[in-house]
């Protein structure tokens, strides 16, 4: 169950990085709603999870998915490149989460 809570984390880490880029395109209101929201759901969610998963798993698992999420973010939404060498280099990292996730107990 823990594993499902750091998921829902990571993504509500996208959220809160969403939020720091429509502060800076200028939509103050929406931006700060979504980066206090979504950050203060992540971090309380990662608080929760890190009750039986390692410190370090889960920290580094949740950066990861908010790397990973904001990066496909910004190719989606916002016309960030997404050449090969970055898709290759974030599948990297999407390796290193699930093999995290397979070594963790």
């Amino acid at each position: 169950m823990n594993w499902i809570i750091l998921i829902l984390a990571g993504l509500s880490e996208v959220v809160g990085v969403n939020g720091i880029q429509k502060v800076s395109a200028g939509k103050k209101k929406s931006g700060f709603a979504f980066l206090i929201i979504g950050f203060a759901v992540s971090l309380s969610l990662l608080s929760i999870a890190m009750s039986t998963i390692p410190l370090g798993v889960a920290y580094a698992v949740w950066t990861g998915m908010g790397t990973v999420g904001s990066v496909v973010i910004g190719m989606i939404f916002y016309n960030d490149s997404a050449d090969r060498k970055r898709i290759f280099f974030l599948s990297l990292i999407v390796v290193a989460v699930i093999g995290l996730r397979i070594v963790s107990n």
